[in-house]
């Protein structure tokens, strides 16, 4: 008896018996010029597309604008959404970095299964034979998938057209087929999760960069001090021999009232400002931080106090590998007391959290916030670049970017591993 799929389901196994498409070698029936419209209109179809996508944005970043300039008015809000934009933005980093850790087995199995099928393709040329000896005519070329193969070899089980003894190989083959099938849809589902994912993270970055400029627009009318700072800062970063004489430099040129204020900073009646995104000075003393300190950036931790420098000493801060522009944070209720760059470090950071404790962030590509300004935990205060400036992979041997963080209590590095909160730890594996 004559089966009409059978010259079918050779072609599906010879198009793909390496699980490698093959497209339909047919005569070309529409005329060149039939062609040349065909692509034509899909090029306008495109740049139509894209027109259409320019405009969108430009309608939703107007309409940013509008609704950043209206929270503006309210500090309060103004700073909620920087607290609430920033830890959008890390969670969509630490769930883009989840779904990369998830591809990359997934493209080693599809590797793997793909050199299955290389290694066997005698089994495979013993199941054509069979199927074409079953058949009337050469088998058509046809456009197939993996999905179509796995139908094809299951179905030439099911009619016999393998011998008793090859059936066990063809049922193997099916089953890697089967496998292929089911990498490759987990791989289509992940590659799609992470579309959504990076187009959530740059709507996120839009709007973060909205309210970033919303917030330096309020510092307009401290800029003629700020310059006068600026310089100061700059000229003390000059003078300095290390990062204990720039912080002991900048805390003894505040003024009495203002280095006071900040000595004794904390919360008020009842911890009242604690909930307070308005408030301009520590809801709680750092002291009484411990053990709840959030890590100001997701990342991968390469080096940890204590540990050997590679050059005789040890080192005194955390180092943590980071993502391409990933978004860094305050860690606690700070002053801005030096923003800019400083010897090796880098652009450099350094937040006075009250009580005599500084907390150092050096190795971003950009700072945020400007000199005397108070910022809360959680607010945005820089953002890491695209690698590692040449003093940090010298240091660390990573080419990423690298976050170096520093806790000093008056002036003099300290261990801050008890300050970070357990679940932040276990975010930034080693």
């Amino acid at each position: 008896m004559r089966r009409p799929l059978v010259p079918a389901m050779t072609a599906l196994l010879m198009a793909a018996a390496l699980s490698v498409p093959a497209f339909a070698q047919t005569p070309a029936t529409t005329p060149a010029t039939s062609e040349k419209l065909d692509a034509l209109k899909q090029h306008d179809q495109e740049l139509q597309s894209v027109r259409e996508q320019q405009q969108k944005s430009a309608d939703t970043e107007a309409a940013l604008k509008r609704e950043i300039e209206t929270i503006g008015a309210d500090r309060r809000k103004l700073n909620q959404s920087l607290i609430d934009t920033a830890g959008r933005i890390r969670e969509l980093e630490a769930r883009i970095t989840a779904t990369e850790a998830r591809l990359k087995p997934l493209d080693a199995d599809e590797d793997r299964i793909k050199a299955s099928l290389e290694s066997r393709r005698a089994v495979i040329a013993d199941v054509l034979a069979a199927l074409q000896r079953m058949g009337l005519h050469p088998p058509p070329a046809l456009l197939v998938t993996p999905e179509d193969v796995l139908q094809a070899v299951r179905s030439a089980i099911l009619l016999g057209a393998v011998l008793p003894d090859m059936k066990a190989q063809a049922q193997a083959l099916a089953d890697d087929l089967g496998r292929l099938v089911k990498v490759r849809q987990d791989i289509a589902a992940e590659r799609d999760r992470l579309k959504g994912e990076a187009a959530a993270i740059e709507n996120e970055r839009t709007r973060m960069a909205a309210l970033i400029g919303e917030r330096q627009k309020q510092q307009a009318d401290r800029e003629a001090s700020l310059a006068a700072e600026r310089a100061r800062a700059v000229d003390l970063a000059k003078q300095a021999q290390s990062l204990q004489d720039l912080i002991a430099k900048l805390e003894q040129g505040l003024d009495k009232q203002t280095r006071a204020e900040r000595e004794a900073a904390g919360p008020g009646p009842g911890g009242a400002i604690l909930n307070d995104p308005g408030r301009m000075k520590p809801a709680v003393t750092f002291a009484s931080l411990r053990g709840k300190v959030p890590i100001p950036v997701n990342g991968i931790k390469i080096r940890s106090f204590g540990d050997a420098d590679g050059v005789g000493g040890t080192e005194k801060g955390l180092s943590i590998a980071t993502r391409a522009g990933a978004q860094v944070t305050a860690p606690a209720d700070s002053w801005v007391v030096y923003a800019g760059p400083f010897r090796s470090y880098g652009q450099l950071l350094i937040l006075n959290a009250g009580g005599g404790y500084h907390i150092l962030l050096a190795g971003m590509e950009r700072i945020s916030v400007d000199l005397g300004q108070f910022v809360l935990a959680g607010e945005p205060v820089a953002a890491m670049g695209n690698g590692s400036h040449i003093a940090a992979i010298l240091a660390t041997g990573s080419s990423q970017p690298v976050l170096y963080i520093e806790l000093r209590k008056d002036g003099a590095p300290i261990d801050p591993g008890p300050w970070w909160a357990a679940g932040e730890v276990e975010k930034v594996r080693g």
